[in-house]
């Protein structure tokens, strides 16, 4: 009986002990704090594919299940980005020194060839009377010098006519007379040429010694109809244009400029035109006027270039490309693709440590092809950013939640 009771007690001794040790042991574990992954405080954890994750422990990306790479946090200046290497590797970003070039050596400006004001003239009706009859009635019709334009009623230049008629007759009979009446026929022949009569016409007034009703009136000069500005049956004033006459064997080409490109124009330079509707003619010119008044509206400029028309194949209203030669000035060169322009303002972004980039605004002047000129904001030796700056300045907006350089617009 005592061994049985000794048995059972050595059995509960020994559950007691086993316990105590479990519990010993687990009390020893829970007074051991587990290691923790320590982040830097200038660091953060994102995904080089998804760049808007952010985390303060590493992981995996939850959109494309990529490992999450260390980035820094941005500076505290409020224009600068801070890039990983696998980011700068993505987005084709690539840096390059600014250098000076030269700018100015030709512009290209769209013109339209208009007429030359010069070589256009009007036929007039040089006494008051009624348009009888149009020989020419259609806009284009080439008129020659000498052709009948148009037949005139005039009481006043049949009065004059008549006198005229009277004046050599008197003349031919009473040659020995007192009265000078050869005088008289030379007022009345030079009253007929001012009201726009022929020495023919007049002569064969002497000749026949009869009036028609109407005058035919010739045309003093030769062109194209640009205008007509009566119809048959009109009455027209002393003065009053009939028709106009343009000659096309020089035209003038009308290019816009604008007002920044203007102080870089030579005036006395070579000139290029190029007509595009004639297989890109080239024809050499010379500037002839540059408008002194600016458009406020458009700020543009006109520039007037004289051409000469071989056999009159150019028309006006064809387009035209001005190839102008410009001053030949040095500035800072940057290519067209590294500036980000908005309208108001012009952006680049400066490497300013590795992986690091500030947006700086700076101003923009000539462009000759794909490179432009920077006027200020940038010196020589800045480390610009050439390819890739689009991107970078989408980075900066998601992350910054702005435009760079946006604080200087308010």
């Amino acid at each position: 009986m005592q061994n049985r009771i000794y048995i059972h007690l050595k059995k509960y001794l020994l559950i007691c002990s086993a316990v105590l040790i479990v519990a010993f042991v687990t009390a020893s574990c829970k007074s051991k704090k587990q290691p923790e992954t320590q982040v830097a405080s200038d660091t953060y954890y994102t995904c080089s594919m998804h760049p808007q994750i952010m985390q303060d422990h590493p992981g995996n990306c939850p959109i494309c299940g990529m490992k999450l790479i260390v980035a820094k946090k941005t500076s505290a200046d409020n224009q600068e980005i801070q890039l990983s290497e696998e980011q700068v590797q993505l987005g084709n970003i690539h840096v390059d020194t600014i250098r000076s070039g030269m700018f100015g050596d030709a512009m290209v400006l769209t013109g339209t060839l208009n007429f030359n004001q010069h070589d256009m003239n009007a036929v007039s009706a040089r006494v008051a009377g009624r348009i009888e009859h149009l020989y020419y009635k259609n806009i284009g019709d080439y008129v020659s010098k000498g052709d009948k334009l148009f037949d005139l009623y005039s009481e006043e230049l049949n009065n004059a006519k008549q006198e005229y008629i009277l004046a050599v007759s008197r003349a031919d009979v009473l040659k020995d007379n007192v009265i000078d009446y050869k005088q008289l026929v030379e007022s009345a022949k030079t009253k007929l040429l001012l009201w726009g009569m022929t020495d023919a016409q007049i002569a064969a007034l002497a000749k026949e010694k009869k009036t028609e009703n109407t005058t035919a009136v010739y045309s003093n000069t030769s062109g194209y109809i640009t205008s007509l500005d009566v119809k048959e049956g009109d009455y027209v004033m002393d003065g009053g244009s009939v028709v106009k006459l343009a000659d096309l064997h020089t035209l003038w080409v009308e290019a816009q400029v604008y007002t920044t490109q203007m102080q870089a124009m030579d005036a006395n330079g070579s000139v290029v035109v190029k007509i595009p509707d004639m297989n890109d003619m080239e024809i050499n010119g010379t500037i002839a006027f540059a408008n002194p008044e600016i458009n406020p509206d458009t700020r543009i400029n006109l520039v007037r270039i004289t051409i000469p028309n071989k056999n009159n194949m150019l028309k006006p209203g064809m387009p035209a490309y001005v190839y102008v030669k410009g001053k030949q000035q040095k500035g800072l060169a940057l290519p067209i693709d590294a500036v980000l322009r908005n309208g108001t303002m012009s952006v680049v972004w400066v490497q300013t440590a590795e992986h690091a980039f500030r947006a700086r605004m700076i101003k923009t002047g000539l462009e000759n092809g794909n490179t432009i000129q920077v006027l200020d904001g940038l010196k020589e030796g800045d480390a610009v950013v050439t390819s890739g700056a689009y991107l970078l300045n989408s980075e900066f907006v998601f992350k910054k939640g702005t435009e760079p350089m946006m604080e200087h617009m308010h």
